[in-house]
């Protein structure tokens, strides 16, 4: 056989996917995967065009309408009647799914909360992985003393709750400052940046000082392993720099699992904002949040469920659609089901 008939057989073999690629093929055959990208990808779009989408501002108030429901919602729930029918509810179809005490559209403010529910999303996870996995990969991959130091300081942080931490510096900065006092000062910076954010910078911090800390302590078991592996040991062979070879050949190979875990806590992140909220520590009203909402519905769940019940169910699907995208992407990145239909 010549060397032309060797090289047309080589070309005329077909070439495997990549384990992304095959990884992303079974993602794609997972539906409950998929129906989780597409929430995902709703709640997205609802959040970057909200100004488009909201009927109305989310701080407008009419008090004439306060706790106003459409026809609809009185219907779905029995226990509330409407005026004419000599119960206690206003009757107004201005209003899609009502309006709360203060005569707020509650579907405007449900849109405007998706904000904030999804910057917390987003935000966690990318501090997470900013800090997490660099410090877990250098552990993981020099070991010894870097090791040793780098796990301590884990440790040392690993025994900090979040929620503890945040409503700590909530309390002490809310309750400290004001745009009267001690102006100039660094807890003075920080109080009005938080202002100016909505009250999302102290959950931001909270996060920043804890989330990493799973993610690095993963991140150093998944180097451990892979830098005695055949392909780093070959690196080393032909002289490539250490960081090369971290970057370069250890962080696309562990990566998989990294992913997996961090879209897994994402709902985590989402429940420390809502809580907080929920208990009057989180983002700055009138901003609204699906806790805050939650919460002010909960005082008068007996006579209007329903302004309980909106924000919730809006909460419930972001949590279960980065669970089942999660879910999703264990199943898709695991080399062991490669090839498995």
């Amino acid at each position: 056989m010549s060397v032309t008939d060797i090289a047309s057989l080589s070309e005329a073999r077909p070439k495997g996917d990549s384990l992304w690629m095959d990884g992303l093929k079974r993602l794609a055959r997972n539906r409950m995967a998929v129906l989780g990208v597409v929430i995902i990808i709703f709640f997205i779009l609802v959040a970057v065009f909200a100004d488009q989408l909201a009927p109305k501002s989310y701080e407008a108030q009419v008090l004439a309408d306060n706790n106003a429901a459409p026809q609809w919602v009185i219907d779905m729930f029995p226990v509330m009647t409407s005026k004419a029918d000599g119960g206690y509810v206003t009757v107004s179809n201005d209003y899609i799914l009502g309006a709360d005490d203060l005569g707020r559209d509650i579907l405007s403010r449900i849109i405007y909360g998706t904000r904030i529910s999804l910057a917390v999303a987003f935000v966690g996870p990318i501090l997470a992985l900013i800090i997490g996995l660099v410090m877990g990969l250098i552990a993981g991959y020099f070991g010894g003393i870097v090791d040793n130091i780098i796990m301590r300081v884990v440790d040392i942080f690993y025994a900090f709750p979040t929620l503890l931490i945040i409503i700590l510096m909530m309390a002490y900065f809310r309750g400290s400052f004001n745009e009267s006092s001690s102006q100039g000062t660094f807890g003075y910076a920080l109080y009005m940046a938080d202002r100016s954010m909505g009250g999302m910078l102290f959950i931001f911090i909270g996060i920043a000082l804890t989330s990493w800390v799973g993610l690095a302590r993963l991140t150093r078991g998944e180097a451990l392993s892979a830098r005695q592996r055949e392909y780093v040991i070959a690196a080393r062979s032909i002289g490539s720099k250490e960081r090369g070879i971290m970057f370069r050949h250890v962080l696309p190979n562990i990566l998989g699992p990294l992913i997996v875990a961090e879209t897994l806590t994402i709902p985590t992140y989402i429940r420390y904002e809502a809580f907080l909220s929920f208990i009057g520590l989180g983002v700055n009203r009138p901003t609204p949040s699906w806790g805050s909402m939650i919460s002010d519905g909960s005082r008068a769940i007996a006579s209007y469920p329903h302004q309980a019940i909106f924000p919730a169910i809006a909460l419930f699907l972001i949590m279960f659609a980065f669970n089942f995208l999660g879910d999703g992407l264990r199943d898709a990145l695991d080399p062991r089901m490669r090839g498995v239909e």
